[in-house]
């Protein structure tokens, strides 16, 4: 069997410039999003783990954690070793798994499955707090929370742009609303208030808020490296690493 990709990825020339993804059908109809980057592609499932696999017979890692909780639950009134954690090895997998999820949702906000991204965006968050609630090191409770922001930043792009989809303008300046202060929640619990106005997260929003448009032009670079030029002139670091990650996923900035 040739296991050489070559033309598979001359078929499918590397676009410098956007976020190259479509959505292909593989073995006995399963829909599949592929990415196209530089040096090959990566290739996800649209429905369950990106990956395709199901650990320990459940359909994610998580699943199989939140099976185990649910069942510590049952037993109020188990000994203290028999309560519910997540060791060092759990999270670790755990935050291999999200990333895989991470890598599906940008993609999908690329194709507009807004639902899709609604779906992992809110998957990823139930992993943060399980961490947060039941990990047994402070370091593995805290690890992920740096990421919250920009989970819940995406995935209020998701409602707001569903909403939009639906004419429903008032209803995305609802849900734009509620992401920022959900943001603001989380830097007040932090205890860095001041963090909110000017993290990247919440000026993303307000943009969007101030433009109500259903997501950024991501095939269009151009604006995104204005946006970078703008948030490094305002010393906007925050916002500048976002944008510039967006940009790394077209090709356009360097490492």
């Amino acid at each position: 069997m040739n296991l050489d990709i070559a033309k598979l990825l001359a078929d499918w020339p590397y676009e410098p410039g956007q976020i190259n993804v479509r959505l292909i059908e593989g073995e006995e109809g399963v829909p599949l999003i592929q990415v196209r980057l530089d040096l090959g592609l990566l290739q996800m499932h649209v429905e369950g783990r990106p990956d395709g696999q199901q650990p320990l017979g459940y359909g994610s890692f998580l699943e199989y954690q939140e099976a185990r909780q649910d069942g510590s639950e049952l037993r109020p009134d188990a000994d203290e070793d028999a309560q519910f954690r997540l060791s060092e090895d759990d999270c670790r997998l755990l935050r291999e798994e999200a990333v895989q999820y991470y890598h599906r949702y940008i993609a999908l906000l690329v194709l507009e499955d807004f639902e899709g991204v609604l779906r992992d965006t809110s998957r990823n968050l139930r992993l943060l707090d399980l961490c947060a609630a039941h990990a047994e090191t402070e370091q593995d409770r805290t690890m992920l929370e740096q990421f919250r922001p920009y989970i819940l930043m995406m995935r209020t792009r998701a409602l707001a742009s569903l909403a939009l989809k639906s004419n429903e303008n008032k209803l995305a300046g609802f849900e734009i609303e509620q992401g920022l202060e959900q943001i603001r929640r989380h830097f007040e619990h932090i205890g860095r208030p001041e963090l909110f106005e000017e993290s990247g997260e919440a000026q993303m929003l307000k943009g969007m808020r101030e433009a109500l448009v259903p997501k950024l032009p991501v095939s269009q670079a151009a604006e995104l490296r204005q946006r970078l030029k703008e948030a490094l002139d305002r010393e906007n670091y925050e916002l500048a690493a976002i944008l510039r990650d967006e940009l790394r996923m077209m090709g356009e900035v360097g490492d």
